[in-house]
């Protein structure tokens, strides 16, 4: 990547989990947070883990989405919509918007395993009603754990990715190569993240019943 990546929520346990993956990759990563300060103690645990050429900084969300045109957005589903419409005005124009919100049940008090209806048909169509003209949105990362993202070794997850915009297909895609053992996978049009986003509920209810953390998706048959 050219420029740093913004983890918009990247104190939460899926953003954190990619931040050290791209820092250990070599990308500049900007931690953000509704709280400046809690940002920048996530960046440092981040950076110490990531090993010491990890370039890692932590803002308030608005200021780490105006830093870059490269944001991935990692907050729960109930604080995706308010935190989009604070930063209409912080994105910056052809930003690449990479969304991972899952609308599980779990963030209105519901089972971990159960995804909401969203009028838009996903939460990414909502992030792409929500954010300014000129910004581009990409579904991808809903399926990977954050315990295995988090932890050491390969990653054996593919990650879909879904997107009306070729090259912002193409800038997620980079990006998951980035991730030993992720392969992306291209899943068409981003009203197909409906379907990605319910994987994720499955692969919850899957970790449940099988009493693990690390349930994945392989696309077999492609080359």
């Amino acid at each position: 990547m050219s420029g740093p990546i913004a983890i918009l929520g990247g104190t939460g346990n899926q953003g954190r989990g990619l931040a050290l993956r791209w820092a250990r990759a070599g990308e500049t990563i900007i931690i953000g947070s509704r709280d400046a300060q809690r940002a920048g103690e996530a960046a440092r645990k981040i950076a110490e883990e990531a090993g010491p050429s990890a370039r890692v900084s932590g803002m308030e969300n608005s200021a780490a989405c105006n830093a870059t045109d490269l944001c991935v957005l990692t907050v729960p589903f109930e604080s995706q919509a308010g935190l989009l419409k604070q930063l209409r005005t912080a994105f910056r124009p052809d930003t690449v918007l990479i969304d991972a919100t899952v609308p599980l049940a779990a963030s209105v008090g519901g089972r971990p395993s159960r995804v909401l209806g969203v009028w838009q048909g996903s939460a990414a169509q909502q992030s792409a009603e929500l954010v300014p003209k000129g910004v581009t949105v990409v579904a991808a990362f809903h399926n990977i754990s954050s315990d295995i993202l988090s932890a050491e070794g390969p990653v054996d997850c593919d990650a879909i990715i879904c997107s009306d915009d070729e090259n912002a297909r193409k800038t997620a895609s980079d990006l998951a190569a980035k991730i030993p053992g992720v392969r992306a996978i291209d899943g068409g049009k981003l009203e197909n993240a409906r379907i990605v986003e319910q994987i994720t509920a499955l692969l919850i209810a899957i970790n449940i019943r099988y009493k693990t953390h690390g349930a994945g998706i392989r696309i077999t048959g492609i080359l």
